[in-house]
């Protein structure tokens, strides 16, 4: 097992890096590893189901923590997406798939099966994908990120219909399988509920019970053990372990303890993310290319062509611009993680022969392997095209010599800096990663240039050693502070100012340095807390003053919590001190006005 797990650890540590060098990405680095450490490469390791089954937990994990940040409302509002675009999805290309499975020979019973599996997509690679390239938060990202959640959701009744279809299920006499319809039904339905109650209702309490120990290992194992624990209710019924954890992730969303939940489960939801990736690589049968090459070739690009086709004709008719079309079908083209599972019921329940699974298998596999390389063609083919328009400046080519400022990130909150410094003719690099962003800033007449803020090599062609400051306006947290390490690495001298989310947001920002901070609905909260009082009956100056006596005891409550907020003992006793002392304040305060209005009564 140690023997094992060193190699794992020794190949990820050497192929992932030298993809991410040349510009390959962790994914297609990880799957090089499992090639190279395989049956077909190095034999170093040949156990592969049993890896691939342990680490497909990695996809459990990723999936929880993404409901984490997805609170219920915002999934509501996700629904028309999910169930409209996922279903176009899913009936687009399991039809073509299904009439081009029954051409290649297969039974009819089993195309259908076949075609429906290989509709649905690896939602390991394309969540993945996105989050490298910072396009999960993109309308487009969204999106496809909708049509995955439907996939998970539509891989439990094809799981549930194949033994239906397998040789002899039909010989059980109809009120026997009605009975064990109703009894499956009853199942699924008591797993749901289990998960409600235990994400919605008894993690809370349980959590607090937990953190109020205020070790932070006991916080992590209970972390894991609300994830694992989920994911096994959901198996002992057939149903997706994966969309179980996105349940409960949902259910706590809105907890005070999200973000340390996401925090703890991070790193292992990477390197179990990582070992699935080695385990396809791993599971690759070369020797079916050896064997059958114009075969194996045939069926990939077949495959490939009918998916991209399908899934460009559900971008366009969903709605996504005609620019990331393509983009939305090349990461959404490969097979999923569900055909693994899907080929291996039908080839027990005799749909599949063993030839035909071992194909199958291979042709998801190395569609896996294709998504990484297909990105990398399609962002050659757009710089071509935007060089040809004219359109694409080159990261050494960007002007910034009237430059004084660099905007990283230019949504709601860079955009009203950027538009303030334009206005008073100050120039400015505005860095931004959504192509329609800048599409639509350009015919305004902004200086908006393609990229990610927190690649090093761009911030220098962006001038961040010659200019006078950087905003920091990007709206992922974690890439901001990414962007705060890197600025306070390489260019120390530049004065940061920064955005934060959130109070753990702008404690993380100070212990890296910055100390231009502003929360991002802080000042209009405190605004609108001064009308309140003036509409109260408060004099306007007065409400003024009470407002500017809260501002500097917030912001000194926060500098105040800085050195203690890791121990939470001390950041809640910090928290309650600061609290009395606020209130001693007002009323300090409002004694001495009351004082002053007695004095003036009685001139």
């Amino acid at each position: 097992m140690m023997r094992d797990a060193l190699v794992y650890l020794a190949a990820a540590v050497i192929c992932v890096p030298l993809a991410w060098r040349f510009k390959l990405g962790a994914v297609l680095g990880y799957l090089i590893a499992g090639v190279l450490i395989g049956p077909w490469g190095l034999k170093l390791v040949y156990d592969v189901e049993s890896i691939r089954n342990f680490s497909e937990f990695g996809v459990v994990l990723m999936l929880f923590v993404i409901g984490l940040e997805l609170e219920p409302k915002r999934l509501s509002e996700m629904r028309q997406s999910v169930f409209g675009g996922g279903t176009l999805q899913l009936a687009l290309s399991g039809a073509a798939l299904t009439l081009a499975g029954a051409a290649a020979g297969l039974p009819w019973k089993a195309a259908p099966v076949v075609g429906l599996a290989l509709a649905l997509s690896s939602t390991a690679i394309a969540v993945a994908t996105m989050r490298e390239r910072n396009f999960l938060s993109t309308p487009t990202g969204q999106t496809g990120f909708a049509v995955l959640l439907f996939q998970d959701i539509a891989a439990i009744p094809l799981l549930a219909a194949i033994p239906l279809l397998g040789a002899g299920s039909l010989a059980a006499g109809g009120a026997e399988l009605e009975s064990l319809g109703w009894l499956e039904a009853a199942k699924v339905f008591a797993a749901i509920v289990a998960v409600i109650v235990i994400g919605g209702y008894l993690s809370r309490p349980l959590l607090r019970l937990v953190a109020a120990t205020n070790l932070r290992e006991v916080f992590t194992a209970f972390a894991l053990l609300l994830v694992i624990g989920i994911a096994q209710i959901m198996s002992l019924v057939g149903l997706s372990m994966g969309l179980g954890a996105f349940l409960a992730g949902v259910l706590l969303a809105s907890s005070e303890y999200r973000h340390a939940l996401e925090t703890d489960l991070e790193p292992f939801k990477g390197l179990l993310l990582g070992l699935f990736f080695i385990s396809v690589g791993m599971a690759i049968d070369f020797g079916l290319l050896v064997t059958q090459p114009g075969r194996v070739a045939l069926l990939l690009l077949g495959f490939l062509a009918l998916k991209l086709a399908t899934l460009w004709l559900t971008a366009r008719i969903v709605g996504v611009t005609p620019r990331q079309r393509w983009l939305f079908a090349i990461l959404l083209s490969q097979g999923g993680e569900f055909g693994f599972v899907v080929f291996g019921a039908a080839q027990a329940a005799r749909l599949l022969s063993d030839e035909w699974a071992g194909l199958l298998n291979m042709i998801v596999a190395i569609s896996m392997a294709t998504t990484p390389l297909l990105l990398l063609l399609h962002d050659w083919q757009q710089a071509r095209s935007e060089c040809a328009r004219g359109k694409k400046v080159e990261a050494d080519a960007i002007d910034v010599r009237q430059a004084r400022v660099v905007i990283a990130g230019f949504g709601r909150f860079g955009q009203i800096i950027g538009r303030l410094l334009f206005a008073n003719g100050i120039g400015a690099v505005v860095l931004d990663h959504d192509p329609d962003q800048i599409e639509l800033l350009r015919k305004f007449g902004y200086k908006v240039f393609y990229g990610d803020a927190t690649r090093l090599d761009l911030l220098r062609a962006a001038g961040a050693g010659e200019v006078t400051l950087i905003v920091n306006a990007i709206d992922d947290i974690e890439d901001s502070l990414r962007l705060a390490d890197i600025v306070r690495e390489n260019f120390p001298n530049l004065k940061m100012i920064a955005r934060a989310r959130n109070v753990t947001h702008y404690v993380e920002l100070r212990s890296r340095g910055v100390l231009l901070i502003e929360r991002e609905t802080f000042e209009a909260a405190l605004k609108a807390g001064r009308y309140t009082l003036e509409a109260l009956g408060v004099d306007r100056f007065r409400a003024r003053d009470m407002a500017n006596i809260f501002r500097r005891h917030n912001i000194a409550d926060l500098e105040a919590l800085i050195p203690v907020f890791s121990d939470e003992a001390s950041r809640v006793s910090a928290a309650k001190a600061g609290r009395a002392e606020l209130a001693a304040l007002f009323a300090r305060d409002r004694k001495q006005f009351e004082s002053e209005q007695s004095g003036q009564d009685w001139q």
